[in-house]
């Protein structure tokens, strides 16, 4: 399904042409019916002539409600320009066309309202107007079509063009993530949470799980409906309405997006490409404040030009925006962006989530460039090194490909050299220059430990996994690729090189034999005296010579598995286990045998249960 939209100047006969067109009059609102003017975004469908059906959006033509405009062009497959005839281009109609041109909207015609209220040589003087208002636009090549919405002149004519233009257009490519985005949020008596939008790539069904962003609220659709008819599903480029279960309507807002449950991550800021309007009122400078509007999300942002200082009327360049609020994008979608009361321009995305560029960077216009026209090779690369290591299913929602694109891609890329596969079952990517920073950190980052600690077996799991600034998964593909290449070793705990053995000197090892005697001298209840360095103490634990229970307590290791051993037969066939007990087996005071039993615990073999303990 293909989803027209109007734009056009105010009173020019917008919402009276999709009556009159449909049967169906778009505005919803008391007010826009009292005063005859459009404020909000109005809905609608048509049978075409070949019987195919389209859906409608009518946007508001009021310099005042631009933004609700903007709002309901994202989407938009064909353009229906309504220009009245007694007037002709207007203010609002320069500016929607500059905003469909921005927005990439090819497909279109031109409708010429009120065709009854003029002589046909006006008629023509205002078709050469509106010809030579729309050169070097995207809809330069629109036909114009004269209508009466009074009397119906026109009207066939002009659904035989538009049946003509969408029989033209090719179908929607899916990239198997749906993204609707919100453009109305209400609820219904007996049936809860309702969102309408135009669905952008993939489908949606009944049944499914959904996620809300930013908020990353979760929700399952209950149903949904397209122009009043019951689906299971619809795919992309249909325009619907979505019952959603397990939310309240109140916390999803126009501007929100209804997508895939966990791989589409917001960004704060993205890199660009970037075009001035011609008609901007001032150039786009860098660290301009502007409102961003992309999808059906209005945010503050501010403009990083990385070429130069400023982008001058009519001219393009590149740009990173960083926005006030988490925005959901991905590579390839239009936004527009104003400030005050103007439009200034607009442009596509490149990366999203992208890190502060360094301005007038060669390197950097290289790789935006690069991404803007390069391969899908490229493209992919591209996107991996900016969120590496990463999963396939987030390198297609970074750089906006199916999951096809980019598993092709990849094997490309791995079998160029450009790219290693992680983890057991090669889940994550990373590029060869960003496996050799994290190998190159893991080796860095454990030599300093083990300088520092050299008689340790190795550094705690999580501290070396802060130090490489994973998240588990992420970590655990890095740290079984690194294992594999021999570069560390691990147990339960700890990290190390994989060639380090801590050794103990001489006096160390003197030290340590002196220690051993001395606990072993009252095994059950050995001396809490530590007259040895901690560094040696921590070694012996370490290496299993000793169970350091608790603070002062420290049990050679074969004593320990033997009082263990014990106390587990003494509890068998469900017999409790005390303090009591216990210190009865050892003939030790209370301080050792708590100390004991709680270690137990600790290690899930006991269960206590009030004063008593039984084995697990």
């Amino acid at each position: 399904m293909f989803v027209v939209g109007t734009a056009g100047h105010v009173d020019h006969g917008k919402s009276t042409l999709i009556q009159a067109l449909t049967g169906i009059n778009p505005d919803r609102l008391r007010e826009e019916k009292s005063r005859g003017m459009t404020i909000e975004l109005g809905f609608a469908w048509l049978e075409l002539p070949s019987g195919g059906e389209i859906s409608i959006v009518d946007v508001p033509g009021h310099e005042r409600f631009i933004k609700n405009m903007l709002m309901g062009a994202g989407g938009v497959d064909v353009a229906l320009l309504v220009v009245a005839a007694d007037e002709g281009v207007m203010p609002q109609t320069r500016e929607h066309v500059a905003i469909l041109d921005l927005l990439g909207i090819e497909t279109g015609v031109v409708v010429m309202t009120k065709k009854d209220l003029v002589d046909q040589d006006w008629l023509d003087l205002v078709t050469l107007d509106v010809h030579e208002s729309l050169e070097g636009t995207s809809l330069e090549h629109a036909e114009v079509v004269a209508v009466s919405a009074e009397n119906g002149d026109g009207l066939d004519e002009l659904r035989l063009v538009l049946d003509n233009l969408i029989g033209s257009l090719p179908p929607h490519q899916s990239t198997g993530h749906p993204r609707l985005p919100v453009d109305r949020s209400f609820t219904i008596s007996g049936f809860g949470a309702v969102v309408t939008g135009t669905l952008a790539d993939g489908s949606l069904k009944t049944g499914q799980e959904v996620e809300i962003l930013p908020s990353g609220l979760k929700a399952r659709i209950r149903s949904l409906q397209v122009h009043e008819e019951s689906f299971d599903q619809v795919g992309p480029g249909t325009r619907l309405a979505v019952n959603l279960s397990g939310i309240d309507h109140a916390d999803i807002q126009r501007g929100d997006l209804i997508t895939n449950v966990n791989w589409l991550e917001t960004s704060t800021a993205f890199d660009a490409t970037f075009r001035v309007i011609r008609d901007a009122p001032r150039p786009v400078r860098h660290n301009h404040k502007v409102t961003l509007f992309v999808g059906t999300r209005e945010v503050p942002a501010t403009i990083r030009v990385l070429e130069g200082d400023q982008i001058t009327a009519g001219n393009s360049g590149w740009v990173q925006l960083r926005t006030q609020e988490h925005v959901p994008v991905v590579r390839g979608d239009s936004f527009v962006v104003r400030d005050t009361e103007n439009t200034l321009g607009g442009g596509q995305v490149l990366a999203t989530n992208a890190p502060r560029r360094k301005r007038n960077d060669t390197e950097n216009i290289s790789r935006l460039k690069t991404i803007a026209s390069g391969s899908n090779e490229d493209i992919t690369f591209n996107a991996l090194t900016g969120i590496e290591p990463a999963t396939l299913p987030q390198i297609s929602g970074a750089s906006s490909s199916n999951m096809s694109e980019v598993e092709k891609a990849v094997t490309v890329l791995a079998s160029e050299g450009r790219v290693k596969r992680l983890g057991e079952d090669a889940s994550y990517v990373v590029s060869t220059s960003g496996w050799e920073r994290f190998t190159n950190l893991a080796v860095e980052t454990l030599s300093k430990f083990h300088k520092s600690y050299p008689l340790r077996q190795g550094m705690p799991l999580q501290d070396f996994r802060g130090q490489l600034k994973l998240k588990t998964a992420p970590f655990n593909a890095v740290s079984d690729a690194l294992k594999s290449d021999e570069i560390i070793a691990t147990n339960e705990a700890t990290v190390r090189i994989h060639y380090y053995c801590p050794v103990l000197s001489e006096a160390q090892a003197s030290e340590a034999s002196g220690y051993l005697n001395l606990i072993a001298e009252d095994r059950y209840s050995p001396s809490t005296e530590h007259p040895v360095n901690i560094e040696i103490l921590r070694y012996l634990a370490e290496r299993g010579d000793v169970v350091w229970i608790s603070g002062d307590i420290v049990y050679p290791a074969d004593t320990y598995e033997e009082m263990e051993s014990k106390i587990i037969a003494s509890g068998s066939d469900g017999q409790e286990v005390t303090i009591t007990s216990v210190r009865e087996l050892f003939g030790s005071s209370r301080k050792y045998t708590l100390a004991v039993l709680e270690h137990m615990d600790s290690k899930g073999l006991t269960r206590r249960t009030g004063d008593v303990r039984f084995v697990r």
